[in-house]
């Protein structure tokens, strides 16, 4: 599970910089601290369910995406060519 959790953190990463927020920005528009954002991205918190799915409605992505779960986009959350 830790492995995924690093898999979904680096993915979280990806979309919140293409996205344009930084940690304190998404942090603020989610109601958590800057350190639950940095945990998760870094692959040492796992993000409750309600949390994920707040992630994905404020970076406008599905969270299969986050989840690396959509076929044709890496692990960075760039499609592939």
């Amino acid at each position: 599970m830790e492995d995924q959790l690093v898999k979904w953190g680096r993915r979280i990463r990806a979309y919140r910089k293409l996205k344009g927020y930084t940690q304190e920005q998404l942090a603020l528009k989610l109601h958590v601290s800057v350190s639950v954002i940095g945990g998760i991205e870094r692959g040492r918190k796992l993000p409750s369910q309600q949390l994920l799915e707040d992630i994905a409605r404020v970076l406008r992505v599905k969270i299969e995406e986050l989840k690396g779960e959509i076929e044709g986009v890496n692990q960075h959350g760039h499609k592939k060519a």
